[in-house]
């Protein structure tokens, strides 16, 4: 952990207040729309030796950050840390390692203790210590549902960080279902060896978002014969999800009734106590103290993300330590109206909407804005374009543009989406999942 004396207080860099700060800082560098999309999904793991280690979401958002923008990150990771600190690009088993090794890695800033409980996720919260007490012999699986911007990836995070502060030689693994998808997409070419044994030999697997195994029956059946082998050992698994078993389109039955086998636990929107109470908390983790009226007004305004809330407040201290603004309720009218505009979600452009595509159906974005006729290509392109239609407002030939086909073909691939859609209930379902997915961006 390091520090930097900002104004009248000193800014504790955590890794994840790091990354924040040094995507608010590329911004004056760089376009937001050429940060943006590279660095939204990106994990902070680890800040020691000199190094700021990242988790990119993919191979190839490593090999892009690594050859873009390391200069530039190295000369504002230097001054904000103080000392020469470099950047390190991090994915699959590279990640894993650096997710395990100190007490600067995710999961310490993920801990029960600074998950803010309420009515909304009492239940969830108290199921997960549960089980971190006594993994796998209370309930398993876990199933967390919700909405985004939660707590769920939290409460996965501070069950991992106690059991391995417990036995530090537990093998925990942790994976997004879209992670999960690429792996064993990886795994048909070069054999299953490896990818059975980081996996069935995990004695703690945590996987989040497993709403997206709606519709990939392979993926399904790898991770049903994989929840077996764990479950049989005696080793506990943790889900999240955006919604319950039953709910998730196209899941095998099988599947399905592990899944509801062990305790279901859902969290909700926070009240406006809890909301108040995660901004003061969020303010104390960053030196701050915000004065009462700031707390309620963006306690009142943002209602249903955590993340949000987070931002509310990561905002205000940065127009305060940047444009010398003063912490009152002017600065947190400005933070919370900024926050709203910088979402993209609200507003998704083009590139957003092809790299969400890109990530959910497991196809590289050149193939989309290519000639590539195979089947599963020609289905993501005509989401993308539905997408572009109903989200960004964009023309038939502005799609065109994007996607290097005649405005004509476009149309058609969006008539015939749209017949499809309503014949097709998981694929109805896998539009709308990738819809919340660039929403919640």
């Amino acid at each position: 952990m390091q520090s930097e004396k900002k104004g009248s207080f000193f800014v504790t860099y955590t890794p994840e207040r790091l990354l924040d700060e040094l995507i608010h800082q590329l911004h004056g560098i760089y376009d937001e729309v050429l940060v943006d999309p590279w660095f939204s999904d990106a994990i902070p793991l680890a800040l020691q030796d000199g190094v700021f280690v990242i988790q990119a979401s993919s191979d190839m958002f490593r090999d892009v950050l690594t050859e873009r923008y390391t200069d530039n990150v190295t000369e504002i990771l230097t001054h904000l840390v103080g000392k020469p600190t470099r950047p390190l690009y991090v994915f699959g088993a590279e990640a894993d390692f650096w997710r395990l090794q100190s007490e600067t890695s995710v999961y310490a800033g993920y801990t029960f203790e600074r998950f803010i409980v309420g009515s909304s996720n009492k239940f969830a919260h108290a199921a997960a210590l549960a089980v971190a007490r006594q993994p796998a012999q209370l309930y398993n699986p876990l199933f967390i549902y919700g909405g985004s911007g939660l707590g769920k990836t939290h409460l996965l995070f501070a069950i991992a960080g106690y059991i391995r502060k417990q036995n530090p030689r537990t093998k925990i693994v942790y994976i997004k279902s879209e992670e999960f998808m690429n792996e064993l997409v990886e795994a048909l070419q070069i054999g299953f060896t490896e990818f059975r044994q980081k996996y069935r030999q995990a004695d703690l697997l945590l996987m989040d978002d497993v709403q997206f195994l709606s519709g990939k029956v392979q993926m399904q059946e790898e991770f049903f014969n994989t929840f077996e082998t764990l479950f049989q050992a005696g080793k506990q698994i943790v889900l999240t999800s955006d919604r319950p078993p039953k709910e998730i389109a196209t899941l095998s039955d099988r599947l399905q009734t592990r899944f509801e086998s062990g305790l279901l636990a859902d969290i909700q929107s926070p009240d406006l106590e809890t909301r108040m109470a995660m901004v003061k908390a969020k303010a104390s983790q960053m030196n701050v103290n915000l004065p009462q009226p700031v707390v309620s007004y963006v306690a009142e305004n943002v209602t249903n993300n955590v993340r949000e809330l987070e931002g509310a407040v990561k905002k205000i201290v940065a127009l305060h330590n940047i444009m010398d603004a003063p912490i009152d309720l002017n600065t947190a009218q400005a933070a919370v109206k900024d926050i709203f505009k910088e979402r993209p979600g609200l507003h998704p452009t083009a590139d957003l909407i092809l790299q969400e595509t890109s990530v959910f159906f497991s196809i590289p974005k050149e193939k989309l804005v290519g000639k590539d006729r195979s089947k599963e290509v020609v289905v993501a392109r005509q989401v993308a374009s539905h997408l572009m239609r109903q989200m960004a407002g964009m023309s038939l030939p502005e799609i065109g543009k994007v996607l290097g086909q005649h405005h004509t073909s476009v149309m058609y691939g969006i008539e015939k989406l749209t017949q499809s859609m309503t014949e097709n209930e998981a694929l109805r379902d896998q539009v709308t999942d990738l819809m919340k997915n660039i929403q919640s961006k």
